[in-house]
């Protein structure tokens, strides 16, 4: 599978989401205090993301 949402705890022992394309890490969101809430974070990605528009600030 080329893309893969990844949950993981950093250092400081939250849950974060990151994004891959293939092995590279596209994005990653901010520390979550429960992993539920870090699944709720990929699901609002996936339900808002193909509605989200683009801003071009270049």
């Amino acid at each position: 599978m080329a893309h893969k949402f990844e949950i993981y705890k950093d250092k400081k022992g939250e849950f974060r989401v990151r994004f891959k394309h293939n092995s590279e890490i596209m994005f990653s969101t901010e520390g979550y205090k429960s992993k539920s809430s870090a699944k709720n974070a990929i699901a609002s990605i996936i339900k808002n993301g193909p509605k989200a528009e683009v801003e071009d600030n270049s």
